[in-house]
């Protein structure tokens, strides 16, 4: 792959973070605002809202550094950026594993608690999204 293909593969990857950390924030944000405003009193909800919106806040920090560091690459850099980016797929699907553990303890432990299932499927959807889309730019790099 050429340096400025890569640069560009890696822009849509930040642009596709931007908009993915961005909804986040909205909806987690909304969902809470509705909750309150609404006077609902739902654990469970609350807590995967406000899970949202915090995944949202960092995915949103991080892709503005990751926007500030964009230059090209030469194929030693690339390679680097490829084995990186595996790594975070590995980290998001630990994030999927703790999540299904929150999940488990919150709604199967011995005393049940919406509140930890919500922020565990908070935690599920947004290691999820984050694989998929680390996923969809490693299937770019060293092409």
């Amino acid at each position: 792959m050429w340096a400025d293909n890569l640069l560009l593969a890696e822009q849509h990857h930040l642009l596709r973070l931007f908009i993915w950390s961005e909804a986040s924030i909205v909806l987690g944000g909304g969902m809470v605002a509705f909750l309150v405003w609404r006077r609902i009193e739902s654990p469970m909800l609350r807590h995967f809202a406000i899970q949202t919106a915090a995944w949202g806040a960092v995915i949103l920090a991080l892709a503005f550094v990751g926007w500030k560091r964009l230059a090209l690459r030469d194929h030693a850099a690339a390679v680097s950026l490829d084995r990186f980016v595996w790594l975070n797929i590995g980290l998001d699907i630990g994030y999927v594993a703790v999540g299904v553990t929150l999940i488990l303890v919150g709604w199967f432990g011995v005393v049940r608690r919406p509140g930890l299932a919500g922020a565990g499927a908070g935690v599920v959807l947004q290691g999820m999204a984050l694989a998929w889309l680390d996923y969809l730019f490693a299937q770019q790099i060293l092409r």
